[in-house]
């Protein structure tokens, strides 16, 4: 029996795109510099995706056939991995699922292929309960967390966060590097709830129990000799 919780969400309606504006705006007015042209545009298949991801060492999103690149950058790579550190060591010990970085590719819905800088995905969500042996999995994870990036923009992300929540994720967290803060979302119209270095970042409903330092994690940006 298929769990409702991965059951395909339909494909809202798609806005016509005339010209390289509407594309740019279709995928959140993002720079143009990370929209991929080869293949072109509204032909990618997950296919491309991966080639990019595993061959081409490529980080990109599948965005209505379209690879659009996912920045990177060392700061946010530190933050993203301390961040999918603490993570790991409260939620395996306990089983209560698995905890992926940066290249986990999954398909949150038919054309929509993300790659959250970590995701964390309960037993109960994963199919039968086991790690999925396709590589683009139809996966929408509980926990999804994006450390922003200069070029990342507020109507990609806004695009990004409807969909997780569409595909049935509960919780999403964006850490911004510079202001060293967290927005800590749990519906996809209510505004976040900021946190700063001086608070403690817990894991809701998701991951009860599970807490952590702001301060202790943003000093992973701190460190020296």
């Amino acid at each position: 029996m298929t769990s409702v919780l991965n059951q395909p969400v339909p494909a809202p309606a798609r806005p016509a795109i005339q010209n390289v504006a509407d594309l740019l705006h279709a995928l959140g007015d993002i720079p143009p510099q990370r929209v991929l042209m080869n293949p072109p545009p509204g032909t990618a298949t997950e296919a491309d995706l991966l080639r990019k991801v595993e061959a081409e060492d490529c980080l990109c999103e599948l965005v209505e056939g379209t690879l659009v690149e996912k920045p990177v950058g060392y700061r946010e790579a530190i933050l993203a991995m301390a961040i999918g550190r603490v993570l790991g060591n409260f939620v395996v010990p306990q089983k209560l699922g698995v905890v992926s970085g940066p290249d986990s590719t999954l398909r949150i819905r038919k054309g929509i292929v993300r790659l959250p800088d970590v995701a964390y995905v309960s037993y109960a969500r994963l199919p039968g309960g086991k790690v999925p042996q396709e590589s683009v999995p139809l996966l929408s994870p509980d926990l999804a967390v994006e450390v922003l990036s200069p070029s990342n923009t507020k109507r990609e992300m806004a695009r990004k966060r409807r969909e997780y929540f569409e595909g049935g994720t509960k919780l999403v967290w964006e850490f911004d590097v510079d202001r060293r803060t967290v927005d800590v979302y749990d519906s996809p119209e209510a505004p976040p709830r900021t946190l700063g270095e001086a608070d403690t970042l817990d894991g809701g409903e998701v991951l009860p129990g599970f807490s952590m330092s702001l301060r202790e994690l943003f000093a992973e940006l701190d460190q020296q000799a």
